[in-house]
């Protein structure tokens, strides 16, 4: 059993104590956050709460640390934990730049210690089959995927939230919900070589945005595509089209609310496969799979080199709504591009 604090209970870091509570491989056992603010709902949870680092940093019964905290803080935030000797998992994104996702992995690396991030979704069943057609070669040839994460939970967050952030949450929704994608796209597809993406804001006055697109080539020549609204109804969804075959995704509901996902695959001979996934506790399966690298030795699905990779990918995209142009990515370092 791997003992966690987690530091920051806001909207995720609620849901994730609410996931583990039943958890026999990792159990959130303290909470750190800036105030006791949240110390009833801590209390509630059987989960002591400080405010104070050390507490848990000079804990020698604490094996890991989960941060649910503001993304500018992540970097020293990793760093500081790694020192300590604890394993991190890192809601996401990992870092705003790519050089500083390059010190949280080499950090970890230095101090021993595992580094987990939190992108969940690629523990949905519904994307683990997209991901097994396509590597198995089914659809044929992979010519373009369309991926799109919206929703309106964010919608209402004031305009002094770190989610509002410029700095914090650049480019929309892309730290919200795109950043997800594109984790999947270089899970699924390979390395992104260039980006090309907007903004808008149209029914909000965040400072960011509350929509982003972004088209996107990967090195093996396909082509792609993503969107992020904040301010429109659930729709979640990817297809993925193939000489051979495309495949659709739907999911139903939010990934924190229980409900299926809808598979579509059509065949170039005219057969449609049709399939529902029952939903899945996905928060829970990555930190049980990072609690399990970490206890077992068991392989984690996460590389470094694609930790650094979508940190990459994100700057790219803030580069290129800043530039209103296309955007090279830049590959990572290569002394870091193993796996953890």
């Amino acid at each position: 059993m791997i003992r966690a604090a987690i530091a920051g209970l806001g909207w995720w870091g609620k849901h994730m104590i609410r996931r583990m509570a039943d958890s026999d491989r990792l159990r959130i056992v303290a909470a750190i956050d800036t105030s006791d603010a949240q110390a009833t709902f801590a209390a509630e949870h059987g989960i002591p709460l400080t405010t104070r680092w050390e507490d848990v940093l000079n804990d020698p019964s604490i094996d890991a640390v989960i941060l649910c905290t503001p993304h500018s803080l992540h970097t020293a935030q990793v760093a500081q934990v790694a020192r300590a000797g604890k394993h991190v998992f890192c809601e996401k994104p990992l870092a705003l730049t790519r050089a500083d996702a390059e010190r949280s992995v080499a950090a970890c690396r230095a101090a021993g210690v595992k580094l987990g991030i939190g992108h969940e979704r690629r523990f949905e069943p519904a994307m683990l089959e997209i991901r097994r057609l396509v590597t198995s070669g089914a659809l044929g040839t992979i010519a373009h995927v369309e991926a799109n994460f919206s929703h309106d939970k964010l919608a209402a967050v004031p305009k002094t939230d770190w989610r509002a952030s410029s700095v914090d949450a650049p480019a929309a929704g892309m730290t919200a919900m795109g950043i997800h994608l594109t984790d999947a796209f270089l899970d699924i597809f390979g390395p992104i070589s260039e980006v090309y993406a907007s903004t808008a804001s149209r029914a909000s006055d965040r400072a960011n945005g509350d929509v982003v697109s972004v088209h996107a080539r990967f090195a093996s020549g396909a082509t792609g595509y993503l969107n992020a609204i904040l301010v429109t109804p659930l729709y979640i969804g990817m297809t993925v089209f193939g000489t051979e075959a495309w495949v659709e995704t739907r999911n139903h509901t939010h990934p924190d609310t229980p409900g299926p996902t809808t598979l579509t695959v059509q065949h170039k001979d005219g057969r449609r496969e049709l399939r529902d996934y029952e939903w899945t506790d996905t928060v829970k399966a990555n930190l049980e799979a990072f609690a399990a690298s970490i206890e077992d030795g068991a392989p984690y699905c996460f590389t470094d080199e694609q930790k650094i990779g979508n940190i990459a990918v994100l700057e790219a995209i803030c580069r290129s709504v800043a530039a209103n142009a296309p955007v090279v990515v830049h590959d990572s370092r290569p002394d870091l591009a193993e796996s953890a």
